[in-house]
């Protein structure tokens, strides 16, 4: 049975999710599909399009992502500093920009004599909008949302787009958050769309790559790819929000991570290969099974074993599903 959805998000356990969507009978709805010889690869642009743009207006930010032809990945943050940042008015211009609001917040915006009655009602309203700018559900419903309604436009029907509901994977800690960033971005290269991750279309290791290209201190995170969460470096005191990674650390991580998947042999990364798996402790072999099985070695939830056990309390959860899983592959 389908777990409630207030039961997979908890920001008190972690603000980092791993989320995937797939088409409706894992149809080939965004590339071309070999039985019906139709090519829709331009919705895979659409998709990119629209999950950037809208994380500009939400206070999620996008650590990776995806864009597959059936399906697509996105690893999120949710930024719960950033939401209670904004101001009554920038909230209610934000979800304007996504949605009409109300009677209330149209006049509020329009008219000079709003009553202070009036404006503590909206208030209520407001509030409430702030949660929602900071809930993965309403980000995803609405980013599936917007792309079924272009296609079923484009092919003039109705009906389901996407399956009922985007999975969601908790992300506890660091071991969890840099396995699973690196198993969305090379899952072009698992499907043998792309050579090398710097080539992959629609990832966002190939936005990362092509700004680290043209920037003068690509680890600096002015200098890295607006539209993403930026890497920070290893975390210490007074660290500026972001990965705890360097950026340059992870591009080399993955590129050799994707050079090291083939069809005909097992993978294979030299011990001293990068300083994020030394300082994460992620065997080579390990790290190998969790770039190329994350989504199905876990549930709901992973982590080393003692971040999984101080959440499961957060998470309402009594049975430690995957304990095994996270013992073997984050020890």
């Amino acid at each position: 049975m389908p777990r409630a959805r207030k039961n997979l998000v908890s920001i008190e356990a972690t603000p980092y999710y791993h989320c995937v969507s797939r088409c409706v009978r894992r149809a080939f709805l965004c590339g071309y599909d070999h039985v019906s010889h139709e090519n829709y690869e331009h919705r895979r642009a659409w998709l990119e399009d629209e999950l950037l743009s809208q994380a500009q207006v939400f206070a999620i930010d996008i650590a990776a992502y995806a864009i597959m032809s059936n399906h697509y990945h996105v690893v999120l943050h949710i930024n719960k500093q950033q939401a209670d940042s904004w101001s009554f008015d920038e909230v209610i211009e934000r979800w304007h920009f996504l949605y009409k609001g109300n009677a209330l917040s149209q006049r509020y915006l329009s008219d000079a004599n709003f009553g202070d009655a009036e404006k503590a009602k909206l208030g209520e309203f407001v509030e409430k909008w702030r949660e929602r700018l900071m809930d993965i559900g309403w980000f995803m419903g609405r980013l599936n949302e917007k792309i079924a309604r272009q296609a079923n436009f484009e092919d003039k029907c109705t009906g389901r787009f996407w399956e009922g509901r985007f999975k969601s994977q908790a992300l506890l800690d660091e071991k969890a958050l840099a396995a699973c960033m690196a198993y969305v971005d090379l899952n072009p290269i698992r499907a043998n769309m792309a050579k090398t991750p710097e080539k992959s279309e629609h990832t966002s290791v190939k936005k990362r790559c092509e700004q680290a290209k043209q920037a003068h201190a690509a680890n600096h995170p002015n200098q890295q790819a607006k539209q993403l969460m930026p890497f920070v470096g290893n975390p210490k005191q007074d660290m500026p929000q972001g990965l705890p990674f360097r950026l340059t650390d992870y591009l080399a991580l993955v590129e050799l991570t994707g050079m090291s998947i083939r069809n005909d042999k097992r993978g294979y990364i030299q011990r001293q290969a990068n300083p994020i798996l030394q300082r994460l402790g992620i065997q080579p072999d390990n790290w190998m099974t969790l770039t190329q099985t994350f989504e199905e070695s876990f549930s709901h939830i992973a982590g080393a074993p003692k971040s999984l056990t101080d959440s499961y309390a957060l998470f309402n959860r009594q049975r430690r599903a995957n304990l095994s899983n996270c013992q073997s592959l984050f020890s």
